[in-house]
């Protein structure tokens, strides 16, 4: 007659060192990305004007800050919002489609140059815009003597300069996830009489959207917390954005009140994260994706 030995129990040293351990640096990674959200949210609920009196999370609740952002005509906050809405829309949108342009080019058409194009695009993104900020200022100074419409101070002029920067990484980003569709469908279509035109628009497109919901989350990151370039090119209080707005409210020593630039910096999260989290299904397979050839 056979005996059946109970399975053993694992120790906890042996669990301890073969997975618990990973539990311990989860949670650690956790408490110390959330411990700012939590003080600057906790910051922003205090009406002291101060950070000294936040040392103690959530003492208060009051909305006196929150009040106070759109009670100042001087500082119109709600403008502000409404500028960073529509700069990084623009910009998002205007990456998305001029990195797709450049991506699919690359990818799917073998021209002089080509190998050279992809190597410069990665070498130029090794200095930041800011290093051109004077030649900036300067190009769309007299760019505004032309056209008003894209001078110092327009949202249209600091599109267009982002712009000016929406190739680079996230062309290669793009590029590495065009080589994962496979070149026969657009044989295919061209055999059916489809045009380049219309093969990029009706087919790739469709099958490469988690790499342009990347991009596009990435670039209005980035358009809406830019504040060197903006700070230069935005003069006038109601066309600045919220990063460059928020700053005043600190960069006086006089009349410095960080619970109010808190409740601004929550207020100014929001639309990142609502559009972080309608997009984070894409972002894994886009990241992941993009990085096989």
């Amino acid at each position: 007659m056979s005996t059946v030995h109970a399975p053993r129990r694992r120790g906890f040293r042996r669990w301890f060192t073969a997975l618990g351990w990973r539990h311990l640096v989860g949670i650690a990674v956790v408490v110390y990305a959330t411990f700012p959200i939590l003080y600057v949210l906790s910051a922003s609920l205090d009406p002291a004007g101060t950070l000294s009196g936040s040392s103690r999370l959530f003492s208060t609740f009051d909305l006196t800050n929150y009040r106070a952002l759109f009670d100042d005509p001087s500082r119109p906050y709600g403008r502000w919002f409404v500028n960073t809405l529509v700069v990084g829309t623009v910009t998002a949108l205007g990456t998305v489609f001029l990195g797709a342009l450049a991506a699919y080019a690359f990818s799917r058409m073998r021209f002089t140059g080509r190998r050279f194009g992809l190597l410069s695009l990665m070498l130029v993104q090794m200095f930041p815009q800011m290093l051109a900020v004077v030649a900036i200022f300067i190009l769309m100074s007299n760019v505004g003597d032309v056209f008003p419409a894209l001078g110092i101070g327009t949202h249209a002029g600091l599109i267009l300069v982002y712009l000016g920067g929406a190739l680079g990484v996230n062309t290669y980003l793009m590029y590495g996830f065009f080589n994962t569709v496979p070149v026969s469908i657009d044989e295919a279509a061209r055999l059916d009489g489809a045009s380049h035109a219309q093969i990029f628009f009706g087919i790739v497109l469709r099958l490469v959207t988690p790499i342009l919901a990347v991009v596009g989350l990435l670039a209005f990151i980035t358009a809406t917390s830019e504040f060197m370039i903006a700070s230069v090119f935005l003069t006038d209080p109601d066309n600045q954005t919220l990063a460059v707005g928020l700053f005043g409210f600190v960069s006086e020593q006089t009349s410095s009140n960080w619970t109010i630039f808190a409740a601004g910096a929550v207020l100014a999260a929001l639309p990142v994260t609502i559009l972080f989290l309608a997009l984070q299904r894409y972002i894994v397979s886009g990241l992941v994706s993009g990085s096989v050839k």
